[in-house]
């Protein structure tokens, strides 16, 4: 299987594989501790991967939302998950077999789960997954939605599995069906609503969530998705529908559609590529969906610089507002200004509105790199090196940090003790998208995403072209 490689910025050096800590395998070699400590594109994505590859659940394989902090899966990890073991093979982190074997068990896993309407002792209903999922037997987490971006960002990853694995042998024939099997469950018009838009979710106790998908966001893939189903298709307008809210505004400088955290601006990137190709709102920007990630990521970092909150640390390299964990809620008064500290939150700057209180997630920068390499990388690195010992671990990066909260126990600043797994999977994906497109090119050939792609109204680019 051949992918376009595109161009790479490689920063700092490749770990090197060297006897015992603190040993120079050779003289003048740096020691194992420093070489560690290194930043490299290539070490980043293996720690990275071995979240998903090790974290995974004995058992029932779903990829937990948090680690060490054990509470429940999360279907959207476990979505991330599926393409990230397809990176771990192409970078030679496990075999195509081993992979193969991994993928065909969570698959299996998820098929064989219970669906029903009840409040308890199911994991989904209609083809949707409850957004988490226990951690002993991948039922229902307590009271959560069924939630259709959470099931939708799974489905995504099922079917570059599907595309994946197209070799003619037992295991990878078991795995193209299942993933068919999978999506073709999803009754997505069962989740519309009377404004013909799909809803956020349902609950057995309540009924339909009354939020739903519209205007920009991270549910572009979820649309998708549900216009390509030859089983429980969306109608020819949902997309109209869905654009019809859309906030087209300057921000730092830079028009543009707004969305203020950037997974908003990443999530849907991550499977599709949009460069090139446009729908009738893009047509008639003159811009495309990729190059308004461009524009999104870039004045995200400008507004960084800009720093009017004055925060600890915010600079050119140490930048990016996204959802993510924080240091915990406290309402308190920082340069004469009153000042909110969150837990968990989506933070994020547009013209829509402004959400920071200091906290910066290296995956704001890692899901973003396909659209400003030289910006995010150089931020990756940065954050890296500066805040080894701190934000980086066996799995790369932490969730997050903040250099501002006031906390006497912690003068160097707070930074999380978890990864979460909807936030590493960008990073593994989006720097393989950057590096190959490997995710990109096999989408590209999976006949459900091209047929909701058209029915959506994308043309252009290589959308024409054949698969």
């Amino acid at each position: 299987m051949k992918y376009l490689f595109l161009p790479l910025l490689l920063w700092g050096v490749i770990a090197c594989q060297g006897p015992s800590a603190g040993v120079a395998e050779t003289p003048g070699e740096a020691p194992r501790e420093e070489a560690d400590r290194a930043f490299s594109v290539d070490e980043l994505q293996r720690r990275t991967f071995n979240y998903f590859w090790e974290t995974a659940l004995p058992g029932n394989h779903q990829i937990p939302d948090r680690w060490p902090t054990e509470r429940f899966s999360s279907i959207a990890a476990t979505g991330f998950g599926l393409t990230a073991y397809l990176v771990g093979v192409e970078r030679g982190f496990v075999t195509r077999e081993e992979a193969a074997v991994r993928t065909r068990q969570t698959l299996e896993q998820l098929w064989s789960l219970p669906q029903g309407k009840h409040a308890a002792g199911v994991a989904g209903h209609r083809g949707f997954f409850y957004h988490f999922l226990t951690n002993d037997n991948a039922l229902r987490y307590r009271q959560v939605e069924l939630s259709t971006i959470d099931s939708g960002l799974l489905l995504a990853g099922v079917l570059s599995s599907q595309s994946y694995f197209d070799r003619d042998n037992e295991e990878e024939r078991r795995i193209r069906a299942l993933a068919d099997s999978l999506y073709l469950r999803v009754e997505w018009d069962w989740m519309l609503n009377e404004q013909g838009r799909i809803s956020m979710g349902w609950h057995p106790e309540r009924g339909y969530i009354p939020a739903d998908w519209n205007g920009y966001n991270e549910a572009m893939i979820l649309l998708v998705l549900a216009m390509g189903s030859p089983t429980h298709p969306v109608p020819d307008n949902a997309w109209e529908r869905w654009t019809e809210d859309y906030q087209w505004a300057e921000f730092q400088g830079k028009e543009h559609l707004n969305f203020s955290p950037l997974f908003g601006h990443q999530y849907s990137h991550m499977y599709i590529d949009f460069r090139g190709i446009q729908d009738d709102y893009m047509r008639e920007k003159e811009s495309d969906y990729f190059e308004n990630s461009r524009v999104a990521t870039l004045t995200n970092r400008a507004y960084c610089i800009e720093n009017p909150g004055g925060f600890v640390g915010y600079g050119p390299n140490n930048w990016g507002l996204t959802a993510c964990d924080g240091p915990g809620r406290l309402d308190t008064v920082r340069n004469g200004r009153p000042v909110t500290f969150y837990d968990y939150r989506a933070r994020g700057a547009s013209a829509r509105h402004i959400i920071d209180d200091g906290t910066i997630a290296p995956t704001a920068a890692g899901g973003s790199v396909p659209f400003a390499p030289e910006e995010c990388l150089a931020a990756l690195e940065y954050m890296w090196t500066t805040h080894y010992d701190s934000l980086v671990g066996p799995y790369g990066f932490k969730d997050a940090f903040n250099l501002s909260y006031p906390d006497p126990d912690r003068p160097g600043g707070w930074f999380d003790v978890d990864y979460l797994g909807i936030d590493q999977g960008p990073i593994l994906i989006q720097l393989e998208n950057h590096r190959s497109g490997l995710v990109w090119e096999l989408m590209k050939k999976n006949p459900y995403i091209r047929k909701g792609l058209r029915r959506a109204g994308f043309a252009g680019g290589w959308l024409n072209r054949e698969s």
